[in-house]
């Protein structure tokens, strides 16, 4: 298999945009009428999936190290969609059609030898990596909701309890399908550690235009079923660093974080924990009242709530400090509680650099895109080694 000419065959193709995903569904669903239920019946997600997972597999041809871990989640992945051996052959005749219908006249007997290869190694790991996780989990859990808690109009904070234990590591996510929008699955992690009563949180925020979020915060009730998939994610804690902590959390990004600060607690001596939780207004805030009390009942902890839309009090835009919870500044106990007041202005990464520098310590963040990629920028200029710093982006996950 030539990698290079594999990643300059794909270039190719990929540039002619959405009608290559199309193409390709059209022909595996005209060849195979019995796979089409296996999918959305809105398509237009699952194609540009089909691309992005496409290109990461090509991009890492010729770095195999990179690219079985990233096969192996596949193969697990899909075991909730309920693909099994005998659909792999299908996929593959689809995708050479498609391919070689959009690459033209450069197609050739290389290129196609190439494919072929790359093809049967896929599918090899992934379906290793299928039948060794069937041996010790089930393709999904079903889980029932317990509470369901509308913190504001666009979050709602939902208590779920799978039929059988969740195993998870704090920081990990899982996949969510609600039975009003069957195989639409979207990522969300959940908010606590593991639990005796083996329930599990999740922070919802509403994203327009999402087939799942919207039924997750607007419809949502106590007794209704969802199912999830496989726990994932490599946002977790180090414990054996010995460093002190910093989290970063924008909006519901804050899920992840805040479990991972409960296995912290956890711990026999507990690191210096600073959490900066950051929301567009006050309202955005919408978990700083728990937070707020675990940081007054914990002295290793501070909570530094951020709102980035708001000018400070008395000022048309600039920014304030007087908003610390926890150790070294207490909790904050003015008008409307800890939330009231007192909150630091201006956007989260800066927020967070100017409360700093930070050399010496763990980072953790989880947010919006933009967000955590500014943090990351931010910290490492303000003495936090790159490699130190963990994070998890919810682009398009939770939808």
């Amino acid at each position: 298999m030539d990698a290079q000419r594999l990643k300059d065959n794909f270039a190719a193709v990929a540039g002619q945009g959405d009608a290559v995903a199309l193409f390709f569904y059209s022909d595996l669903f005209v060849r195979n009428p019995h796979l089409r239920d296996m999918f959305p019946i809105g398509m237009t997600g699952q194609r540009d999936k089909l691309l992005r997972a496409l290109g990461q597999i090509v991009a890492k041809a010729d770095d195999l190290p990179a690219l079985v871990p990233f096969l192996r989640q596949l193969g697990r992945d899909h075991r909730r969609f309920g693909i099994v051996a005998e659909h792999y052959p299908h996929v593959g005749a689809s995708l050479l059609a498609t391919l070689r219908h959009f690459s033209g006249a450069a197609w050739s007997a290389d290129v196609e030898s190439d494919w072929n290869a790359a093809y049967s190694l896929v599918a090899k790991v992934m379906l290793e990596a299928a039948d060794e996780d069937a041996l010790a989990s089930p393709a999904w859990w079903n889980g029932q909701v317990v509470e369901a808690e509308r913190r504001r109009f666009d979050i709602a904070v939902l208590r779920i309890r799978p039929d059988r234990p969740l195993p998870y590591t704090p920081g990990q996510s899982v996949a969510l399908e609600v039975p009003s929008r069957l195989r639409h699955w979207r990522y969300y992690s959940m908010a606590n550690a593991p639990r005796p009563d083996h329930t599990v949180d999740f922070h919802v925020r509403l994203v327009d235009g999402g087939p799942v979020s919207p039924v997750l915060v607007r419809a949502t009730q106590p007794g209704d079923r969802v199912r999830m998939g496989a726990p994932i994610g490599t946002l977790t804690l180090d414990e054996s660093s010995g460093r002190d902590v910093l989290l970063v959390a924008g909006s519901t990004g804050l899920a992840p974080l805040k479990a991972i600060l409960e296995q912290i607690a956890g711990l026999p001596a507990p690191p210096r924990v600073h959490l900066f939780f950051g929301a567009r207004d006050r309202d955005g805030l919408y978990d700083l009242e728990d937070l707020g009390k675990r940081a007054a009942e914990l002295p290793w902890l501070t909570v530094v709530p951020a709102v980035s839309d708001e000018p400070a009090p008395g000022e048309s835009g600039g920014h304030g400090f007087s908003a610390l919870l926890g150790s070294g500044g207490g909790h904050g106990a003015g008008p409307g509680g800890p939330a009231g007041e007192e909150v630091e202005h201006g956007d989260l990464p800066d927020v967070v650099a100017r409360r700093g520098p930070w050399p010496g310590h763990d980072a953790y963040v989880c947010g919006p895109a933009a967000m955590t990629e500014a943090a990351v920028e931010r910290l490492v200029a303000s003495g936090v080694a790159r490699d130190r710093i963990r994070l998890e982006s919810f682009a398009d996950a939770q939808r």
